[in-house]
This record gives structure tokens, sequence and C-alpha cells, in this order.
């Protein structure tokens, strides 16, 4: 019984249901999992309490990014086939299980329980709950693909904004924080969080419906919409999109576009401080370093939904070109100026945030476009192994480059700027990938029965 009330036939909406109650159903997955962009906040604790490393501290939430992607690749046609429901259900049970496995492994002063189970299991969860969401949301706003999706994908973007400040508040409530933290207080955190989100994500499964065969929204006419000869009306299943140049031109698009984001990202605070540490007073330095970060946080998960909104009129094509060209530009302005000026250093930083955050958002509703809403969460599942690749390269290239150039004693900007370099080549290349793609091959698509499953998602 419990199986049949997480199947895609128990959650087919009744005549009159309101498609604007499913945003909030996939806000609630996607909120919870963002909490991944928050694992910073556990870092100094844990460092203090277990006597580890900065590299030990990283390993949950580098294990639970590489996980995101496999776990998204390997069982997005299960997602597909079981409905939203069951994949957010299973989302729910493994992220939360992550959280309850590591509060048992600080209690017993097992950090490896920590990382298996926030960045094994909890990796898991990210996984399967990051694509069901997106893919049934675009099944919804046929009309309007990239502000559907850039609603639930802001959601991950903007989940650290509301797990910060919970995190901090909990540590300090349990004596989780200073300069001998309480592991057991650390425990009681993760505990207490695991509790949360197990009743804010059951919202998220309860909540959603898939729409009945047929439906489409009111007024709205498939032949009146933006026509591009990008836009397929057929459709691909993952077996056969993996085959096609398209996808793995997508891939190359979204890693150097991720890899651009992410290397600034990880390491915004101390780039910050080395840019302007000469021109800022020492009791300014560190509290503005810590604003430039939240403001990144807050362009990452804007931008998911600003410019995704906007892929809808322009085009996805057109949108990556943007975050591409165009984040080659203000990469090789923050090369030129460094810290001459702030102003222009913080614009630069924020579009690029704003891009990062983006190419997340107008990716699915990309692969739509070419590939057709049939195993599109499958699709979107593998092209997540890029996300994983990225995140490993990403903070690699610079922290490699900031510690080799610290080494050789190079004070200032000069620590960053050949990272960036590198990060210009990565775009210019993710650029030309996107000029290559063009629409998908006749003998990839599937036949009639195929197509006219994917009109209500049902798996022919």
């Amino acid at each position: 019984m419990a199986a049949g009330f997480l199947q895609r036939e128990r959650i087919i909406a009744p005549p009159g249901w309101s498609r604007w109650l499913i945003p909030p159903a996939a806000l609630s997955i996607h909120l919870a999992i963002g909490q991944a962009y928050a694992w910073s906040v556990f870092k100094a604790p844990l460092e203090k309490g277990l006597g580890i490393s900065g590299v030990e501290s990283a390993l949950p939430f580098t294990l639970g990014i590489i996980m995101l992607g496999i776990s998204a690749a390997v069982f997005g046609t299960r997602v597909d086939a079981n409905g939203p429901r069951w994949a957010m259900f299973v989302s729910s049970c493994c992220f939360v299980s992550g959280f309850l496995i590591s509060a048992l492994g600080l209690w017993l002063g097992q950090y490896w329980l920590v990382v298996v189970g926030y960045g094994f299991v909890g990796g898991i969860g990210l996984g399967i709950g990051y694509i069901s969401p997106v893919s049934t949301l675009i099944k919804w706003f046929p009309d309007r693909p990239g502000l559907a999706t850039g609603i639930a994908i802001m959601g991950f973007g903007g989940g650290a904004l509301i797990a910060s400040p919970l995190t901090s508040q909990l540590l300090a409530a349990f004596g989780g924080t200073g300069d001998s933290p309480d592991v057991h207080g650390i425990a009681q955190t993760f505990l207490v969080m695991g509790l949360i989100y197990a009743v804010f994500m059951s919202v998220g499964w309860l909540l959603i419906r898939v729409p009945a065969e047929g439906w489409r929204p009111a007024g709205w006419d498939p032949s009146m919409g933006r026509q591009s000869a990008m836009i397929t009306r057929s459709h691909v299943s993952a077996r056969n999109a993996i085959k096609t140049p398209q996808f793995w031109l997508l891939w190359v698009v979204l890693c150097f576009n991720v890899t651009a984001g992410i290397g600034i990202l990880e390491r915004a605070n101390p780039i910050f401080i080395d840019f302007f540490r000469n021109s800022t007073p020492a009791e300014v330095l560190a509290a503005a370093a810590v604003g430039f970060v939240s403001i990144l946080s807050l362009a990452n998960s804007l931008g998911r939904l600003l410019w995704s909104s906007v892929s809808d009129y322009l085009g996805r094509k057109n949108m990556y070109r943007i975050y591409l060209g165009v984040g080659a530009l203000l990469y090789l302005t923050l090369t030129l100026t460094t810290n001459s000026n702030r102003v222009v250093f913080l614009l630069c930083s924020i579009l690029i945030l704003s891009f990062y955050g983006a190419g997340f958002a107008t990716v699915p509703a990309y692969l739509r476009d070419l590939f057709g809403t049939y195993q599109v969460g499958a699709i979107h599942g593998r092209l997540l192994t890029a996300w994983s690749t990225a995140g490993v390269l990403g903070p690699l290239i610079v922290n490699a480059v900031a510690d080799a150039q610290i080494a050789a004693g190079v004070q200032g900007p000069g620590r960053y700027t050949p990272a960036f370099m590198v990060m210009i080549v990565l775009l210019v290349i993710g650029f030309i990938s996107n000029e290559l793609i063009r629409p998908v091959n006749e003998k990839y698509h599937e036949p009639a029965a195929a197509e006219a499953g994917a009109k209500t998602g049902v798996q022919a």
C-alpha cells in the first residue's frame, strides 16, 4: 500500500488543480538539499573539535557533490518511471538519514560515519532530489520552462541562506562553537537539523502532482509559442541521448561554466582579502569579506531565476553565449584591473556567480528543447556528472594555483590571476562547444508510442 501511495498513478492531478502549487513542493525539496552550500559553517567546529585538517573537513561536502552527479545519473530513469513522489520521498529519506548517521558518528567520535552519512548517503539524496522536481515542473510549465526550472533551482542556490544562520544558532545553543567546541553539541546540531528537514521535505512529496494526460495550460497553444529550430517537438530517450553529440557538447558547456563559477565561490573569502588587504583596514576587511561571500550567495540564487526566465524569450543557446562569452570577458576584467577598483571587482564577481547559478537553472530547459520531455529527468541526471567533475576541477585549479603562488611568495591578486586565465580558456572552450550544438538528428527520436507517453510522463 505504501508503495502504491508513492507511485505516479496516485498523484495525477484532478481537474482544476493549480499548477502554482507545484513550485512550493519543488522548493521544499531544493531549499532543504541546498543546505550543502552551507557546509562551510560546520568546517571550523569539526576541525577544532576533532583535530582534523581542512582537507578532511571538506570530505563530506566533496563526496556529497560527487554522489549527487552519480546518483542522478544512475537513478534518473527510475525517477522518470516511478514519478516525483517516489523520488522525493527517497531523496528525503537519504538526505535526512545522512544527518542522523552523522550525528551518531560524532556522538561516538567516529568521523568516518560523518563522511559516509552526509557524503555518501546524503549525497544520494541530493542527486535524486535535485532532478525530480525539475523534470516535473517542466511538464507543468511547457509555456515557460525557463521560469519553472529557475524557481526550483533557485531554491537549491538559496538553501544556504536558510541553513547558514540555522546551523550557526544551533551550534551556539548546543555548545558547538568557540576554540574548544563540544563534539556532542555538533552531533546534536546534526540531529535537530535532520529532524527539521524531515518535516520540511515531507511537504514536498505530499503536495507534488503530475498533470493528467492531454493537460495543457489554459489558453496555451503550442503552435503559438516561441518557434526555433533548436526546440524539438519529438522526443529522445535517455539511452539515445548520450549517443548524440549534442549531449556531450552540452556536458562540456555545463562543466566549464560550473568550473568557472565554483572556483571563485569556494575560495571567495580569501580572494577578497588578498585583493584588498592593502587598501582596507584590517578591522574592516574580515567583515567585508564575509559580506562579499553573502552577496555572492545571493547572486548565485537570484541568477538562477532571473537569467533562466530571460531564456524563455532569448532562447537557451543565446543565454549560454552570454554566460560563457561575457563570463570570459568578466574574468579578463578581473585579471587586468586586479585591486584597482572595488566596484568593478564586485560587479564582475556578482555577474560571474549569477551566470554560474543560471547555468544550472537553464540547462534543464535546454535539454527539453533538444530532447523533448520524454525521460528528460534521466537525461538531466546523466548530464549532472558534469557538475561532479566541475565540483572537483574548479576548486582544484584555484587552490592549486593559489598554493603554488603563495609558496613562491606572491602577494595580493597575483595569487589568483593565473587561475583566472585558466577559467577564461575553459569558458572560451565552452562557448565554442555551445556554438556547435545543432538540432538532434531524427534517427535518435523515439517512435510515436513513446511520444504519446511523454505527454503524461508515462514511459512507453
